[in-house]
């Protein structure tokens, strides 16, 4: 009865857990043209991949601003569908599998519209015979036919040439082993099949790879890839490597490393030029070398280009002098800078609030971008110092302004057609999100990159927020904010690694002690269904319940079975769901759309997504739509309850580490209830766990902007 772990990544629905899921994005209810994602998004990587090149060459200059199968077909199949619906970890190959990273959204044109569904379907789904022609291949291997449209879709034209040719691309398939990939090669090639084949190695080397970016990783140093790669009964790990290399499947780069406790050499000492600087040897994906690099120069034409000058400079210190506190220091920062960070909690909002509502007094066209739906309209209502957001409110979420379904749109040369972008939930941007936001910037915009250090890292690759914050490359302001009351208190101890007892006269923190699985989860039901809205007023449809992973007696699966059963029974009319479902769509790997099952038709499951309507196709549904009464801290990343129940049975003391404890406790508003069942693992978390390391590439691509500042 273990819990199946959230990962450092939550899987939302249809996103592998070792992959798992977060962050939604509205606006994708004109959904329509999101429906073929995995398909579309191929063809967005391409796009976008020019693109940067031709960004890049541009700028050359320095700046001046399957039901019936048996065995293991479906054993195969079970666990390819396990993975795409977030039921299974996609790896436990390193130590922290994360959900599936997240892709670069589709650059849309001017003014961009959202597109046709079936106009998506049609151009970028594979062709009926390319799909029974990969269907015979799977079938004489062994593996479940029902594998055939993702296979052609991954391998492109010629797949099933590509698959007799190379049996072992079948790894390129979420949720293939190494193992199973062996059995079908074994089935086709017969004698020929040998663990020491080229084939299998440099497979299994870019296998490797995207279980690394799984886990959140931009590279792996070579060390730890052969390792890896002996592991997994290659022979010759090195030829395995160097294959892949010249076959330009992944890339090899030298990060040089800083030299700690030896003083620096004199410009004139002798031989000090010549000295060999100790470096790094890291390998690579090509889609997460780009964006990393992408981001880099992105980031470096902010730092280098003096911003637009929008507003005099007695202007700006006018309205800094009316802000209060670090909310003036922010603006005047911002004035005069192209890249600024902004860290604090949640009251620290109102500061990026005062900076929006500023700017857009001094005319600029200002934007804000937030991780997912509930918190743009909850921004969205504090920029407005309204109760809740207007129609005409510019702020969206990143995945809508990136879309052009959302946000102010692009100008002529394909830029973001705005001034400024506040970017809040800064710690949840993946390298390729990133990298594709400032792409997206004209010459002369502000970034400012706002959120909490202390918060869960992105689903995706990359820790982008904290490597920037480590890099000191531009001006930092810290709010001197804090979150207030009880709950604020016990947030703001757990962020500095201390679980402090808080006074709480109103019941604003509550701890339930448990004794076992069962007792977990009767306790969180009564809490939902009646302590809650009878103690503290909240009803259980705005009460969330947080548990740590999917799978298990107490995982997000069984809770919302239950949590259905007294809240919402029915007999699952349309796949499992009824009108009334508490529900999260996830339309993408990544992303994650809290919303409502209003009815099922023909066209599919209707949801009301945070006031958007969304039409899930009915093909769709199994994949991307999971119950939300219950969610992991990941999907949860980014919104906030006025309740929240936090479920820590006793088997998921592995699974806490400080960072989830901030994030899951940090998501209630009014009262947080603790469901306790791990004993001292939870003080010991706090203490002793921070968040696991990630292997990036950006601090040292950064590191001639540290140098020459």
């Amino acid at each position: 009865m273990s819990t199946e772990p959230e990962t450092t990544g939550d899987a939302e629905p249809g996103t592998p857990t070792g992959g798992a899921q977060t962050e939604g994005t509205e606006g994708e209810a004109a959904d329509a043209g999101q429906v073929s994602e995995a398909e579309a998004e191929l063809r967005a990587q391409r796009a976008e991949r020019e693109r940067i090149e031709q960004r890049k060459a541009e700028r050359s200059a320095p700046i001046a601003a399957g039901g019936k199968l048996s065995g293991k077909a479906a054993d195969l199949l079970a666990a390819v569908r396990a993975v795409e619906s977030g039921e299974k970890p996609a790896a436990t190959v390193f130590a922290e599998p994360e959900p599936a990273p997240r892709r670069s959204a589709p650059e849309p044109a001017r003014r961009p519209q959202p597109v046709a569904a079936e106009a998506v379907a049609a151009s970028t789904a594979p062709a009926p015979e390319a799909v029974r022609a990969v269907r015979e291949v799977l079938g004489e291997g062994g593996a479940p036919e029902a594998l055939a449209p993702q296979v052609a879709a991954a391998l492109g034209e010629g797949a099933e040439e590509q698959l007799r040719a190379d049996p072992w691309q079948l790894l390129r398939i979420a949720g293939v082993r190494p193992e199973q990939a062996d059995g079908f090669a074994r089935a086709l090639l017969g004698a020929e099949c040998r663990p020491d084949d080229e084939r299998r190695g440099r497979a299994v080397t870019v296998w490797l790879l995207e279980q690394a970016a799984l886990a959140g990783h931009t590279a792996l140093e070579m060390p730890v890839l052969l390792t890896a790669l002996a592991q997994r009964d290659v022979p010759d790990p090195d030829r395995a490597v160097q294959d892949t290399i010249a076959e330009g499947e992944a890339l090899v780069f030298q990060d040089a490393l800083e030299e700690t406790g030896a003083a620096p050499a004199e410009a004139g000492e002798e031989g000090a030029e010549d000295e060999e600087r100790p470096v790094r040897v890291l390998v690579g994906l090509e889609r997460y070398a780009l964006a990393e690099e992408s981001l880099a120069d992105g980031l470096a034409r902010l730092v280098n280009s003096a911003p637009k000058q929008d507003g005099s400079a007695e202007e700006w210190e006018r309205a800094a002098a009316s802000a209060q506190g670090s909310a003036g220091e922010l603006l005047r920062t911002v004035a005069t800078h192209g890249l600024v960070l902004h860290t604090g909690g949640e009251a620290s909002l109102a500061e990026p609030a005062a900076l929006l509502r500023a700017a857009r007094s001094l005319g600029l066209r200002a934007w804000a971008a937030t991780h997912g739906p509930i918190g743009r309209n909850r921004f969205a209502a504090l920029a407005a110092d309204a109760p809740s957001p207007t129609a005409d409110s510019p702020v969206a979420t990143v995945a809508g302004l990136l879309s052009g379904l959302e946000g102010p749109g692009r100008d002529a040369d394909g830029a973001l057609d705005l001034d400024l972008l506040v970017v809040l939930d800064a710690p949840q941007l993946d390298v390729e999100t990133a990298a594709l936001l400032t792409e997206s910037l004209p010459d002369g915009a502000r970034l400012v990159l706002a959120g909490d250090p202390g918060a869960l890292w992105s689903v995706g690759p990359g820790r982008v927020f904290a490597d920037l914050l480590a890099a000191r490359i531009c001006p930092q302001v810290a709010s001197r904010r804090p979150d207030p009351g009880p709950l604020g208190e016990l947030v703001s101890g757990i962020g500095i690694g201390e679980l402090n007892q808080v006074e709480a006269p109103g019941k604003e923190v509550v701890i339930v002690p448990v004794r076992d699985a069962g007792e977990a989860v009767h306790r969180t039901v009564q809490l939902v269904v009646d302590s809650v809205p009878r103690a503290i007023g909240v009803p259980a449809d705005q009460t969330q319940v947080i548990t740590p992973g999917h799978g298990g007696a107490v995982g997000t699966r069984a809770l919302n079975t239950v949590l259905k059963e007294r809240l919402n029974p029915g007999p699952g009319r349309f796949g499992g769901f009824d009108p009334g479902d508490r529900v999260v769509h996830s339309p993408v790997p990544g992303r994650v759309l809290p919303g409502r099952v209003v009815k099922a038709d023909a066209e599919g499951l209707h949801l009301s997504c945070e006031g958007e309507a969304v039409v899930v196709p009915k093909e769709r549904v199994e994949q991307t739509v999971r119950h939300g009464w219950a969610l992991t801290a990941h999907q949860a990343v980014g919104s906030r309850w006025p309740a929240v129940v936090v479920v820590l049975p006793g088997d998921a003391a592995q699974a806490l580490t400080r960072p989830w404890v901030y994030t899951a406790f940090g998501r209630a508003d009014r009262h947080l209830s603790v469901v306790h069942g791990v004993e001292q693992a939870l003080p010991k978390a706090v203490a002793e766990v921070p968040a696991k390391p990630r292997t990036t590439r950006l601090p040292a691509l950064l590191a001639p902007q540290v140098a020459g500042r």
